[in-house]
């Protein structure tokens, strides 16, 4: 006769706390808002450079970077000045100054090309085609940050795609239509450039803000974009800018 008696169950986990539930709930309802919210600003921004670009001929893409990095450099890179120890500026700087540097220039460049599409196509088109950067960037983040897809994620890249083959074709056949094909076709290659520059920076600033902080992705970006963003900015930009100043000090 045998003794042996086999060893217990293992007790069931414990339930979820109702209050880790909703904390969950909230933190995707958070980052729906805040994702509504940026896209809501990023169309504002399109409309106002058509509106300047087809009504007061102010094309300045590069003076209107030049503002955004300024404002990011006035308050991020200060705070990042008054900081001691390994989070420093100067810090900051002797040990990865030349990658902020190539951050810094895809994320300027990007926002030139964009804002330059506006000369050439038309709103819907940019904002239709800076969709390509959703499939540069899974792709960037596949090798970069070991992120793993699954099959929905490929089959809407596919749609994407497609989508963005379609609307290239469209504005070729109405650009011929309006004896403008060729101008068309610039503003969609300077459209898909530009999102392939955005996808480099966004994967840059995931990278960045898991692994060291938000503070001195906008930093570093501020300074070297302001930087970049100063050095290329062309004649008209330049007179824009002083008259700017001069109606400022008067």
């Amino acid at each position: 006769m045998s003794f042996y008696s086999p060893p217990p169950p293992p007790p069931p986990p414990p339930p979820e706390s109702p209050s880790l539930g909703v904390f969950k709930t909230w933190h995707i309802l958070k980052t729906i808002i805040l994702g509504q919210m940026l896209s809501l600003f990023i169309c504002g921004t399109a409309v106002t450079s058509q509106y300047l670009a087809e009504q007061y001929q102010v094309n300045t893409p590069m003076f209107q970077s030049f503002i955004n990095y300024s404002l990011l450099l006035l308050v991020y890179t200060t705070m990042l000045a008054f900081r001691t120890g390994s989070d420093s500026l100067w810090q900051i700087l002797k040990q990865r100054w030349w990658k902020y540097l190539f951050l810094g220039l895809a994320d300027v460049e990007a926002n030139y090309m964009i804002v330059k599409a506006y000369q050439y196509t038309t709103l819907t088109s940019v904002q239709l085609l800076d969709c390509f950067g959703i499939p540069v960037l899974m792709a960037l983040s596949w090798f970069i940050l070991r992120a793993r897809y699954r099959l929905i994620h490929f089959l809407a890249v596919a749609v994407c795609l497609l989508g963005v083959g379609t609307m290239v074709g469209a504005d070729i056949l109405a650009g011929r239509q309006e004896s403008e094909g060729s101008d068309v076709v610039i503003g969609d290659v300077l459209v898909l450039l530009g999102a392939s520059l955005y996808a480099i920076s966004n994967v840059s600033e995931e990278y960045i803000v898991k692994n060291l902080s938000r503070v001195e992705f906008l930093g570093m970006v501020g300074l070297f974009g302001t930087i970049i963003s100063g050095l290329q900015l062309d004649y008209k930009s330049k007179c824009f800018l002083y008259i700017l100043v001069i109606k400022f000090c008067i």
